[in-house]
């Protein structure tokens, strides 16, 4: 097999497990700013010992391409640097094994989503399914697990959304199914303490889909509202709008009727680039916009082209966490440089991507018996590992299967390197997280 044809398996999640499917030579030079001179987890083997042990099989779904696909950009990178740490297998008690990952894109789509991780589930026999980007994506892959009894590990889709969203109850937990994330509890608190910072008259205009994710942050019992009310606002929510929709005239009028001097919301990347378009061609221009998803990225503020300044947004993971991995002993300093090396600004998925394969090697070596899914969700549940975007413990809730991570929050601005960069301008709910900036209005002009 050549190596572009590697590459392009690899890339596509289609074909041959990527053990397979990347040869040595390309296997080193995509991972070679991914050094693991840190000191390894003693469950990455030093040495070819399986012999003839079967592998351990890991299904990873997340979407590479469509309008999702900035939440996969690390998947290639993150993935060629566990070949590289795995190459001799993972220690599973006293015993090694090949370790095969099989990844599939879920092309942003929730039905693709649930096709791909029906055949990983079928034709592969995974024994753990990952899967993460937000809960279109996360949502229907873990049904697929729960209805077909598979361990499976999910993170990057606020927990009420993934959890609620799958009509998940405390009384009646899920068997096979568990997540790692923030709560809306807590980007709540994270937009409130911005806007805090900015004078304003407290009128939010609401830019929530018709989708898992705007459904969730709508909810009059668990969303935004009920909350931003208790803290004076009001919220001007114009109803849930269609992904991909081209037209905001209907919430831009309400939004400037209402004289709106905040925005907040959770639309995809390229829905937030044609709104901001409009709001700037209709003469609406408010002191603040915090808004999750859409401005995660680099790429997607850098598509608002000379009005990305300002921006402000969720903060899950950056550079200045105060974490390490527990795979590689990396700092969250150093991953983000070794990333920035070869593929510009770092993005805030590098860090969870690199904790889900942090979580998964940590379970699979405590595994009593590979052969048993049962005995896997028992390790799973057990866990309580420090990584790189925090401490992980599905024991202390808030609900069963759910382990929650640490919330701050960023305003993006011109930058030195980049066009523009993040700032933490609130980290109230990260110990040992300093902020680096303060909040500013929006400029214009």
């Amino acid at each position: 097999m050549t190596e572009e044809r590697d590459d392009r398996l690899a890339q596509s999640g289609h074909g041959a497990p990527t053990t397979a499917g990347l040869n040595r030579r390309s296997l080193v030079k995509r991972a070679s700013a991914a050094s693991v001179a840190f000191g390894l987890a003693p469950w990455v083997a030093t040495d070819s010992a399986y012999a003839s042990a079967r592998p351990v099989k890991i299904g990873y779904v997340t979407p590479r391409t469509g309008a999702l696909a900035d939440f996969g950009q690390c998947d290639t990178y993150t993935i060629a640097q566990m070949q590289r740490l795995f190459s001799k297998g993972i220690k599973v008690g006293k015993s090694t094994h090949p370790l095969e990952i099989f990844p599939a894109d879920a092309q942003s789509s929730s039905s693709v989503a649930g096709m791909v991780a029906q055949d990983l589930i079928s034709s592969h026999q995974i024994d753990l399914m990952l899967v993460e980007g937000t809960p279109d994506i996360t949502n229907p892959v873990c049904d697929i697990c729960e209805a077909a009894s598979v361990p499976c590990i999910s993170s990057v889709a606020p927990w009420q959304a993934w959890f609620f969203g799958r009509n998940g109850s405390a009384t009646t937990p899920f068997k096979w199914t568990y997540h790692f994330f923030w709560g809306l509890g807590d980007i709540i608190n994270v937009f409130l303490d911005i806007w805090s910072q900015v004078p304003n008259n407290k009128q939010v205009g609401a830019l929530w889909p018709n989708d898992a994710d705007g459904n969730a942050w709508a909810s009059p019992t668990t969303g935004f509202p009920p909350a931003d009310k208790a803290a004076g606002y009001t919220i001007v929510d114009p109803g849930r709008y269609a992904d991909g929709t081209m037209d905001f005239t209907t919430q831009l009028t309400q939004f400037k009727g209402n004289s709106c001097e905040i925005v907040t919301g959770v639309p995809i990347p390229p829905d937030f680039t044609t709104f901001w378009q409009q709001a700037l061609q209709q003469g609406f221009n408010p002191k603040i916009a915090s808004v999750g998803k859409a401005l995660l990225f680099p790429a997607a503020v850098d598509a608002l082209g000379s009005h990305g300044n300002g921006m402000s947004t969720e903060l899950w993971w950056s550079p200045w966490h105060p974490y390490r991995s527990s795979l590689t002993g990396q700092t969250c300093a150093q991953l983000s440089t070794a990333w920035e090396k070869h593929n510009g600004e770092w993005t805030q998925p590098l860090g969870f991507t690199h904790a889900m394969f942090e979580i998964a090697a940590n379970v699979l070596s405590r595994t009593a018996n590979l052969d048993s899914n049962t005995a896997i969700v028992d390790a799973i549940k057990a866990t309580k590992l420090n990584t790189i975007v925090g401490h992980i413990d599905w024991s202390k809730g808030p609900l069963p299967n759910v382990a929650l991570t640490l919330l701050a929050g960023a305003q993006w601005r011109p930058g030195k390197t980049y066009k523009y960069e993040l700032g933490v301008v609130t980290s109230k709910m990260v110990p040992g997280l300093k902020t680096t900036a303060k909040v500013i209005p929006i400029p214009y002009g």
